[in-house]
């Protein structure tokens, strides 16, 4: 009986830590995914994101990076020798699961690619 009683007060406790976990995201973020900050990569995880992205399109520069990306676990912007620019989606282990490819150069001209991702 002891033992049940453990267990009960244990589930109890994690519920009320839940719940007051999502009443300080709701009043910190009113829930809107949009309104979080982007958190930038860091430490080995963006040596590790920014290596796979730069294999990935072949080449560029790591301009931008973000954690917990709406599309994925990691974003890594790069741009290309062209001026062109790349968001390479990356998962938990650090594979591609997906790019976009901006349709327009640094200098703000259309080069002709159809976006279709590199």
């Amino acid at each position: 009986m002891e033992r049940r009683t453990k267990v009960i007060g244990t589930v109890v406790v994690g519920v009320a830590l839940a719940a007051g976990g999502i009443g300080v995201a709701a009043a910190s973020g009113g829930g809107d995914a949009a309104e979080v900050p982007d958190v930038a990569i860091t430490g080995p995880d963006l040596e590790r994101a920014s290596g796979a992205a730069l294999a990935h399109t072949g080449g560029g520069e790591v301009t931008g990076t973000e954690v917990g990306d709406e599309e994925s676990r990691y974003e890594v912007e790069v741009t290309l020798p062209d001026g062109r620019q790349v968001d390479v989606q990356l998962d938990e282990e650090f594979r591609v699961v997906g790019d976009e490819t901006d349709d327009e150069t640094e200098d703000g001209t259309d080069d002709g690619d159809d976006g279709g991702g590199g």
